[in-house]
């Protein structure tokens, strides 16, 4: 019988071969938990930085500034609320309002029921689906600023093509945008033509996701188009509908571009929409003003909303 005797060079050198095998998956299990637990939060890190920067920290800023005096430049004078006074007391923040909610009637009820009667269309078309989507969905890709310059060569008083059209048939020339009776009609159809695309493609995917069943059990039942439009596509369609009117209205009421470009606010401030009268007070160097009336209108035009929030419970 042999024995089998083990050098102490031969033990030396067998243990530390042995020692990381059994040393590194316990590394990995004491690891890998903590960077499972930390990688939503570092993969989320950028956008929160980027959140906190560019709203978080302007909005509490701009509030802070509502308080002020704070012209641009040098130091900024604490005055309690003698800005939002001045605005509440003043008829020109008034009259902007009155004419945002003007410019509001003129637009959404008529969109609302265009984007429904658009959307039925399109998603009874069989052929040429997507020209046609596509067709209804160009105006809102469209920029602003071309959309505006093409209504001013439109709706010149003197050269403007609907005038040329009218002298045709007889009829005087209309002053589009330089008269007080007409210059809001004329801002609201071009807002209408821009923004409906947008606001069909909402109502069209509302839209397809009825049941067609409800159709057919209505036919069967003897119910015409216009009697399933009205008992079934409308009714089913007043999330959408109320989703695109919230959105419609923060739209309306922060309307800038349209009768900057177009009317520049006339004529008489007539077209001087709520977002307008705001980029005046920036334009004048009294940040303070308008950073209260920033505030005002977001209060506006969250109880606008809040109330629709409010009809859309109360129906369902």
């Amino acid at each position: 019988m042999t024995t089998r005797s083990v050098s102490p060079a031969t033990k030396v050198f067998r243990e530390p071969a042995v020692e990381p095998r059994t040393r590194a998956p316990r590394q990995r299990r004491r690891t890998l938990p903590l960077r499972r637990l930390l990688a939503p939060y570092v993969f989320v890190l950028p956008f929160v930085l980027v959140f906190l920067a560019f709203s978080v920290y302007p909005l509490f800023f701009t509030l802070r500034l509502s308080f002020t005096d704070w012209h641009g430049s040098g130091a900024a004078h604490w005055i309690g609320f003698d800005n939002y006074r001045y605005l509440l007391t003043s008829s020109g923040f008034w009259s902007t309002l009155g004419n945002s909610g003007v410019l509001w009637l003129l637009i959404v009820p008529a969109q609302m029921v265009l984007a429904v009667l658009v959307a039925v269309l399109l998603n009874a078309i069989k052929r040429l689906r997507g020209f046609y989507r596509v067709a209804f969905v160009v105006p809102f890709v469209t920029p602003l600023v071309a959309v505006a310059q093409i209504w001013i060569v439109l709706f010149d008083q003197d050269n403007g093509a609907v005038n040329a059209m009218l002298g045709a048939v007889g009829l005087p020339p209309v002053g589009w945008l330089v008269t007080s009776g007409w210059a809001k009609p004329t801002l609201a159809l071009l807002f209408l033509w821009k923004t409906t695309g947008f606001v069909v493609l909402i109502v069209l995917s509302g839209l397809q996701q009825i049941d067609r069943g409800l159709y057919e059990a209505a036919s069967l039942d003897g119910a015409g188009r216009m009697r399933q439009l009205w008992s079934i596509t409308v009714p089913l369609l007043r999330r959408s509908l109320m989703f695109s009117l919230v959105l419609q209205t923060l739209a309306v009421f922060q309307m800038f571009a349209e009768p900057y470009v177009v009317t520049k606010g006339g004529p008489y401030t007539s077209t001087t929409t709520a977002g307008l009268y705001l980029y005046n007070h920036i334009t004048r160097a009294d940040l303070g003003t308008g950073a209260a009336n920033s505030f005002l209108l977001v209060i506006v035009v969250m109880a606008v909303s809040l109330l629709f929030v409010r009809l859309l419970r109360a129906e369902d």
